[in-house]
C-alpha cells in the first residue's frame, strides 16, 4: 500500500486594499525610504482600515477565494487550523469564527501561535491529521493584523510589518507529492529578545500597562537578526540535505518575509540563486503567519506539479522551521 500523504491542493490569498508607503511612514517617524528598503527590503505594506475589524476578516477572504478556486463544498472540510498571534480576541479562536463564516459547518478548528512560524507549524500540524488517514480536507490558515499591535512612534518596528493572510487546502495523496517532511524547533530563552510584554495572563491589561505602551511587539532587532539568520538558514540546510535537496533540484526556497538580508543568508546557505527564491517583502512587508501562504498564493500560477519547494520560517518564542513540499498540481 503506497503511504498517504498530504497534498496542497488549493491556495487562497487575501491583502487589504490600504497601502501604508515608506513615504507615508517618513512622515509619522524618523526614518527615510532609502534606509527602510536597503535594510529590509520593504517599499510598502498593507493595513487592515476599519471599525470592528479582525484578522478573521483577512482569514475567510482567504478561504472564499480558496473555495471559489477549487469548487469543493464548504461542508466536506473536516478541519481548519488558523495559525496567527493577532486573534480577533482572546476566546473564541478566530479558526471557529472563520469556520462558521464561510459555512465549514462540519469542521472543528483552532488557533495556533507560534509567531511568524505559524504557518510552518501548523502546515506540518494538518499534514499529520492528513497522513493519519482521520481526516480528508484540511484548511490550514496563516495570518496576522499586525498593525493591531505595532507602535507606529516606535521606527524599529513600525517600518516592518503589514496586514494578510493566505490558506492552503490540504488533501490526502497515494502520489509522489506533497508535504513530504519538515523540522521544527523552539527556543523559549528568546523571549526576551521578541515579545509584547503586556496583555496576557501574567500581565493583564490595566491603565498602567496602557500608559507605558506595553500592548505593542518590542523587538531587539540586532539579537532576533543574528538568531534568524542562523536558525532559519541551517534547519533549511538540514531538511534538503535530509532529501537529498541540492541547487539544481530545488525549484523555490519559499522563505518567511522578515528581511530580505535574513532571505539572501538562508538562500545563500542552501545554494539557492535568487531566480528561485519567492519574494513579495517590498509590497507587503512582514505579515507574520501571512507570508509564506502569501507567497504561495501570488507565485501559484509559476508551479508546476512535482516543483520541490522549501520553506523556512524564524519568528518570536524563539519558534523556527523548515518544510519541504513536492507541488501537487500545475498553477492556473
Amino acid at each position: 500500500m503506497n503511504k498517504i500523504r498530504a497534498a496542497i491542493t488549493g491556495v487562497g490569498g487575501y491583502v487589504p486594499d490600504y497601502i501604508l508607503t515608506n513615504n507615508e511612514l517618513e512622515k509619522m517617524v524618523e526614518t527615510n525610504d532609502e534606509w527602510i528598503t536597503s535594510r529590509t527590503g520593504i517599499k510598502e505594506r498593507r493595513i487592515l482600515k476599519g471599525d470592528n475589524l479582525g484578522v478573521s476578516v483577512m482569514g475567510i477572504a482567504a478561504v472564499n477565494d480558496m473555495l471559489a478556486k477549487t469548487k469543493i463544498d464548504p461542508k466536506e472540510i473536516d478541519a481548519i487550523i488558523f495559525a496567527t498571534v493577532t486573534p480577533d480576541m482572546t476566546f473564541p479562536a478566530t479558526a471557529n469564527i472563520v469556520a462558521s463564516a464561510v459555512g465549514a459547518t462540519n469542521a472543528f478548528s483552532f488557533d495556533m501561535g507560534a509567531a511568524c512560524s505559524g504557518f510552518v507549524y501548523a502546515l506540518a500540524t494538518g499534514a499529520s491529521y492528513i497522513q493519519s488517514g482521520m481526516y480528508k480536507k484540511v484548511v490550514v490558515i496563516g495570518g496576522d493584523k499586525m498593525s493591531a499591535i505595532v507602535d507606529y512612534t516606535d521606527r524599529t518596528t513600525c517600518i516592518i510589518f503589514g496586514d494578510g493572510a493566505g490558506c492552503v487546502l490540504l488533501e490526502p495523496t497515494t502520489e509522489d507529492v506533497g508535504v513530504m517532511d519538515w523540522e521544527l524547533r523552539s527556543d523559549g530563552s528568546g523571549e526576551q529578545f521578541l515579545h509584547m510584554k503586556a496583555g496576557g495572563s501574567r500581565n493583564p491589561a490595566s491603565t498602567e500597562t496602557i500608559a507605558k505602551r506595553e500592548h505593542y511587539v518590542y523587538q531587539a532587532g540586532s539579537a532576533v537578526f543574528k538568531f534568524a539568520v542562523t536558525n532559519m538558514a541551517d534547519i533549511s540546510a538540514q531538511v534538503a540535505e535530509r532529501n537529498n535537496l541540492n541547487a539544481d533540484n530545488i525549484t523555490w526556497l519559499a522563505p518567511h518575509q522578515a528581511n530580505k538580508r535574513i532571505i539572501d543568508a538562508t538562500a545563500h546557505r542552501v545554494g539557492i540563486s535568487d531566480e528561485k527564491v519567492m519574494m513579495n517583502i517590498e509590497r507587503y512587508g512582514n505579515t507574520t503567519a501571512g507570508t509564506i501562504p502569501l507567497l504561495l498564493w501570488d507565485y501559484e500560477k509559476q508551479l508546476k506539479k512535482g516543483d520541490n519547494i522549501l520553506m523556512a520560517a524564524f519568528g518570536g518564542g524563539f519558534t523556527w522551521g523548515a518544510v519541504y513540499v513536492k507541488w501537487a498540481y500545475n498553477g492556473q
